[in-house]
């Protein structure tokens, strides 16, 4: 049997972005022929992807799509297991082309998004092929689509926080400003309306617990809590919050300055929600340093 080096196993990964072990072992089945063993890998994408599927993908980016004229677009979150896989320049090209597939599709959610046509397969085929490529779970995750009532913005803050925002009137500089102000501030609506009951009865009771534990008098606990959650209200819509380039106004007030408004808005957060698992790297490198 050929003797599989280091260098063999270096170039074949180089190719093709396969795992490091994945490249040993199929070097070893192709009895050293690099040309065999790139083979043997590509028939092997599919049922890479199926073992990679099971774990959790919770690094990732955020993709933005927007039409020359503004009006329609679409922003979308792909996640990936970590963040050198985020980096990848495959990774990032299918997340722009999922992007711009997106905006232009009438997907009703994500689960119809794999069925789309891409790169002469369909987005879950090219998924797929993707993940044998760079040997990670890689999952597009949620995306939302907007025809706007004016004219679409977006901002994205280091490939993690994503803003999709709809300005009627107002101009590009405002846009921008808004959408930053947005990925920075992170509202959670544009104003009271948007936010859940679950959310303010949350904030009463615990408002009601601290007063209680503070030794507050029964008969002011109702009028504390109102005054919590008028305060968290303020804290997390649009509308209320001060102005990150400027506290002494709100946004409404800078929206009203500029004749403008904002029919929505969409903030994504890579990873949101998605319990991540600690990884033993130290491990990984030792295990690939026996090659």
């Amino acid at each position: 049997m050929a003797e599989i080096t280091a260098s063999m196993v270096k170039d074949l990964r180089e190719r093709t972005d396969a795992p490091i072990m994945d490249c040993k072992k199929a070097l070893t089945e192709a009895e050293g022929d690099s040309t065999r063993a790139e083979e043997i890998l590509r028939v092997r994408f599919g049922n890479k992807a199926s073992k990679a599927a099971g774990r959790v993908a919770a690094e990732g980016t955020v993709g933005v799509s927007i039409a020359a004229d503004g009006k329609t677009g679409a922003m979308i979150e792909v996640n990936s297991e970590t963040d050198f896989c985020a980096k990848n320049e495959d990774f990032l090209k299918f997340v722009s082309e999922l992007a711009t597939l997106v905006s232009t599709s009438n997907a009703a959610d994500i689960n119809a998004v794999g069925a789309l046509a891409m790169l002469g397969a369909t987005v879950e085929e090219t998924r797929a092929q993707l993940v044998g490529k760079i040997g990670e779970n890689i999952t597009p995750r949620r995306f939302v689509k907007i025809n706007a009532k004016g004219k679409l913005a977006s901002y994205i803050h280091g490939s993690k926080i994503g803003v999709l925002v709809d300005l009627v009137g107002g101009d590009e500089v405002l846009a921008k400003d808004i959408a930053m102000h947005i990925a920075a501030a992170k509202p959670k609506s544009l104003d009271a309306g948007g936010i859940t009951q679950d959310l303010i009865d949350a904030e009463r009771r615990i408002a009601i617990e601290k007063a209680k534990e503070a030794g507050k008098p029964e008969a002011m606990l109702d009028k504390i809590a109102d005054g919590t959650v008028q305060k968290f209200l303020k804290e997390v819509t649009l509308l209320n919050q001060p102005f990150v380039k400027d506290d002494k106004m709100t946004i409404e007030q800078l929206l009203k300055s500029k004749n403008a408004s904002v029919a929505s808005f969409t903030l994504y957060t890579v990873g949101e929600g998605i319990e991540k698992v600690a990884v033993d790297y130290a491990a990984e490198v030792a295990a690939a340093a026996k090659v």
